[in-house]
């Protein structure tokens, strides 16, 4: 029987924590809603609405969506049927948002009552790991799958096991850009953690261990 959870968590951790990938397992054991803001933020486009109308201003223009309206679009996301529970209870999992202290603060000043926050998971990984794990990865160009040359290799090297695709190195993968992204992380990531230890609602796991460990761990710290 899946498990169910009422908890509305944020999941914070560096590029390569892992931490999209885990929000989709608890999210599907759980039985509640992942919001992933980037796959949000696309399905608003997709959709019309006058949300994803207005944010198709600001990426036409190469330019980046307001905080503002990233939160608008939260807001109206938790608002939707599979974030509820039958008992009116609000409960999902929120990956990729917020990234600074101000997306924070005026984050909780939106989500407040039954949509207040819960839990807010920081996925801790060794910078050397991290980058181990997104300089090693590889994604197929035809079905989007993901693979690693180490720790998830497929049979024939640049080539897909599920569909035959040539295997790719996101741009963003290489090094040099690897450590800009971990220097923006600790910049401007990082410090959600003192804001969020304050409040109480912070957890921390060592997420530097196999996935299955560090799931049984995630569903433990968000009872």
């Amino acid at each position: 029987m899946t498990l169910q959870l009422r908890t509305r968590c944020v999941f914070l951790g560096a590029p390569g924590a892992g931490k999209g990938t885990q929000a989709k397992r608890v999210a599907a054991e759980a039985g509640i809603a992942h919001i992933s803001t980037g796959d949000m933020l696309r399905e608003e486009v997709r959709s019309g609405s006058a949300l994803g109308a207005e944010a198709k201003t600001y990426m036409d223009a190469g330019k980046l969506v307001p905080d503002q309206l990233i939160i608008d679009m939260v807001k109206a996301r938790v608002e939707r049927p599979d974030c509820k529970a039958a008992d009116g209870s609000s409960a999902w999992i929120l990956d990729g948002f917020p990234r600074t202290l101000p997306q924070a603060e005026a984050l909780d000043q939106s989500l407040t009552g039954a949509d207040a926050l819960t839990h807010v998971i920081s996925f801790a990984v060794p910078e050397d790991v991290l980058m181990g794990r997104l300089t090693g990865r590889r994604t197929c160009s035809k079905c989007g799958a993901i693979w690693h040359i180490e720790h998830n290799p497929t049979k024939q090297d640049g080539v897909c096991d599920k569909c035959g695709g040539e295997l790719t190195q996101r741009s963003d993968d290489r090094p040099e850009a690897i450590g800009k992204r971990l220097e923006v992380y600790r910049s401007q990531t990082a410090p959600l953690l003192a804001y969020y230890g304050d409040r109480g609602v912070l957890r921390e796991i060592d997420a530097n261990r196999s996935p299955d460990v560090v799931f049984q761990e995630l569903l433990n710290a968000m009872q």
